[in-house]
Order: C-alpha cells, then sequence, then structure tokens
C-alpha cells in the first residue's frame, strides 16, 4: 500500500474515532429510555455525486462505524446536507442539522463551521479543514480547541508551501513551479 494511501486511512480513522468519542458522551441511559438513534449531521460543501473521493470518504466513515459496532438504520442514522457547491446555503443547513439535535455534526467548510460554532455550544462539532483554524478564528489552540470543536486540520496551504520550498532547495537548481487547481471543485480556496 503506498504512503498517500495509508495517511489518507489514518485520517479517516482519527475523524471516525473522534465521531465515535463524541457519541459516547451521550448519556446512552437516556438514549435507550428515549428510543432514540443517535443523529449524525454530515454538512458537505458539494453535493452527493459530485467527488469520488468525497464517496470514498463516506463509505470509509460507515466501515469505520460498522467496525466500532454502528449500524446505519439500527443504532445510528446519518443525517446529510449537501450545499451544492453553493456556500451561502451553509448556515441554513446547518441550522436544519441542528434543529434534528444530533449527537454529533461534522462539517469542513469554512462557512459551515463559522455557522456552526454560532448556532450551537452543546453539539459537538468535528471539523475537517485544511486552513489554519486559529488564524481563521475558529479555535483559540490546536491543543486545546475549546468549547465543542474538535477535528482535523490539514493545513494544505501551509505545508504545500513548505513542501516547494524543500524541493527547491533539494534541486539546488532554480526553476519554475506550476499549481494546477481543479476551479471546478467544491471547495474553493478558504471554504474547505
Amino acid at each position: 500500500m503506498n504512503s498517500s494511501k495509508q495517511g489518507g486511512m489514518s485520517k479517516k480513522t482519527i475523524i471516525v474515532l473522534l465521531i465515535s468519542l463524541a457519541l459516547w458522551s451521550i448519556p446512552f441511559v437516556e438514549a435507550q429510555q428515549a428510543g432514540k438513534v443517535p443523529v449524525i449531521g454530515i454538512l458537505s460543501p458539494g453535493s452527493v455525486g459530485l467527488r469520488d473521493t468525497y464517496l470514498q470518504f463516506v463509505e470509509a466513515f460507515r466501515q469505520g462505524l460498522r467496525d466500532l459496532g454502528y449500524v446505519e438504520g439500527k443504532n445510528i442514522q446519518l443525517e446529510y446536507r449537501y450545499a451544492e457547491g453553493n456556500l451561502d446555503r451553509m448556515p441554513d443547513l446547518v441550522a436544519e442539522l441542528v434543529q434534528l439535535k444530533p449527537a454529533v455534526i461534522v462539517v469542513s467548510a469554512v462557512p459551515a463551521i463559522r455557522a456552526a460554532k454560532q448556532m450551537t455550544k452543546t453539539i459537538p462539532i468535528v471539523i475537517i479543514t485544511t486552513v489554519d483554524p486559529i488564524a481563521m478564528g475558529i479555535v483559540d489552540s490546536l491543543a486545546r480547541p475549546g468549547g465543542n470543536i474538535t477535528g482535523l486540520a490539514l493545513l494544505t496551504r501551509d505545508l504545500s508551501a513548505k513542501r516547494l520550498e524543500l524541493l527547491t532547495e533539494v534541486i539546488q537548481k532554480k526553476s519554475r513551479a506550476a499549481v494546477l487547481w481543479d476551479s471546478d471543485a467544491p471547495w474553493p480556496e478558504g471554504c474547505s
């Protein structure tokens, strides 16, 4: 298995574990007495069929839940909301999820993270972001984010610049670099 797939799987594993920890914080006695099945709210900036990588993430997430004993529709319910690339919809979609009173909300786009942070102080929020959540004012610290927010900060932008810097040091010869970006990607700059 190549290292990029190993890294991707470990990120997915960490996300599933974070969500599982949030679920374990639910008083199970109360949930069993009321006959309620815990809900996980998942908000995507894209659409359900837009990206194969997103569908792979969702399937890996579901498999991780199954590995931990959660069966969708039996002892866990997943509620998806898709912004269809329209980031202005994020606050409304977060509000829909908050009204469902989920056990945890999973968000990746910065507008959704901010909306979730404003709309609830009690529902755990798991973030997956490529921007610095401290610089964006989302958390106070990576080590101790505070409040009801936890998750992954991939810091892709910062790491990409460092990788290019290291590459130019290794090559020792001045050269040009080009950046390719999918302008149709559902996660435009500053949103994930």
